[in-house]
């Protein structure tokens, strides 16, 4: 499987510069999907006032970094509904490699459910990135969305404490402006999740290493410093 499905990481398989992911105030992509028992349902089919949708696989070390973080906001707002969208393998490497069907995919993410322990309800995308492209293609994005089905607030790469901010702020009628500061994943989760995922993947991320701190940390993060966002309320209709 090439294409979509890459079988070596490289910076160059993402727009680093433009997030292209559903603007804050517009509909979110209401696309089909998967769940772990093999039942298809769209994205927009929630309970609660709000869904935090965070996109993410098991090769990658940003969404590895996050889980810790994002399993205590799920334990602070039980009314809201919390997902993880299972992308294409971040990192793939000899041991977790490139998906070559969909039951690679459904595989994977039964593994960080049943090993890692992921306890958020596990969505997944289809073997060409349906949804994925959608949103915008990173791979550790997050979005919430409101009952409307618009998307009240968005980030290219999910901070934890910042969305702990906005879902206060959501909560309490508040509005609030998209995208948060780039965090690196912690040193030894990366390491541990470029190791599981197997020779090639540790290389491969190395090799690109320079481009992603530029891009990310230091581009995208004084881009957001500099750049005045608009405000959307919760309870915006699109």
């Amino acid at each position: 499987m090439t294409g979509y499905n890459y079988a070596k990481f490289s910076a160059e398989h993402y727009d680093l510069v433009t997030f292209r992911g559903p603007e804050p105030g517009h509909k979110a992509p209401d696309v089909p999907v998967e769940t772990l028992d093999g039942k298809t349902r769209s994205i927009l089919d929630f309970d609660g006032p709000f869904l935090v949708l965070e996109l993410g696989s098991i090769t990658c070390p940003l969404f590895q970094s996050r889980r810790g973080a994002m399993g205590a906001l799920v334990r602070a707002y039980p009314q809201l509904s919390f997902a993880v969208l299972y992308v294409r393998e971040a990192h793939p490497g000899a041991n977790i490699p490139a998906h070559q069907s969909h039951e690679d995919k459904l595989n994977s993410a039964r593994r960080l459910r049943d090993q890692d322990g992921e306890g958020r309800q596990i969505l997944i995308d289809d073997l060409a990135g349906t949804a994925h492209q959608a949103f915008g293609g990173y791979p550790n994005a997050l979005f919430i969305i409101n009952r409307n089905g618009c998307v009240v607030y968005r980030s290219a790469w999910n901070n934890p404490s910042a969305t702990r901010r906005v879902l206060k702020n959501l909560l309490n009628g508040r509005s609030v402006r998209s995208e948060s500061l780039f965090r690196p994943p912690l040193p030894p989760v990366a390491r541990k999740t470029l190791k599981m995922a197997g020779r090639g993947a540790g290389r491969d991320f190395l090799a690109s290493l320079a481009s992603l701190i530029w891009n990310n940390l230091i581009r995208r993060n004084l881009s957001l410093l500099l750049r005045r966002r608009r405000a959307v309320a919760p309870d915006v209709r699109c």
